[in-house]
């Protein structure tokens, strides 16, 4: 068996096992395999198909690692509308307390809404811009 097959074999052994674990990063070390199957289908020798296996992998790790590390930075659960779905959503608020709360009907349940620091106090749609709790953080439209 030729180097290649070699290489294009341990890729996708590299891949099965992602399949079955689920860590992403196994598929960029089977990038780097796939890349040394390559160098060796084009005749390079067996040190250069190893160097171009490590650079590849281990740079497509190093530079998912960073991608995802500045990605998961993110907003936390309170504020992000993908963890919560009625953040971003609109109510009416009909009338507020003195203590600047107020019940709202919101998906066929009575809910507390809290006005957001610097927004208007008056009725009319409001934005939910954060979910404490059971409570709306919500911001005039």
């Amino acid at each position: 068996m030729d180097d290649a097959n070699i290489w294009w074999l341990l890729t996708g052994v590299t891949v099965a096992a992602e399949l079955m674990t689920g860590t992403f990063y196994l598929l960029m070390f089977a990038l780097g395999l796939a890349a040394a199957a390559i160098a060796a289908s084009l005749g390079l020798g067996v040190s250069t198909q190893l160097v171009i296996a490590a650079v590849v992998g281990g740079g497509a790790v190093v530079a998912w690692h960073l991608l995802r590390g500045k990605k998961s930075v993110g907003k936390n659960a309170e504020f992000n509308s993908d963890v919560n779905m009625d953040i971003g959503q609109t109510i009416y608020v009909e009338s507020w307390q003195p203590d600047g709360t107020a019940s709202v009907k919101y998906r066929g349940a009575n809910w507390t809404a809290q006005l957001q620091a610097g927004s208007d106090a008056s009725s009319g749609n409001f934005v939910i811009e954060q979910v404490v709790g059971s409570r709306f953080i919500v911001k005039k439209i």
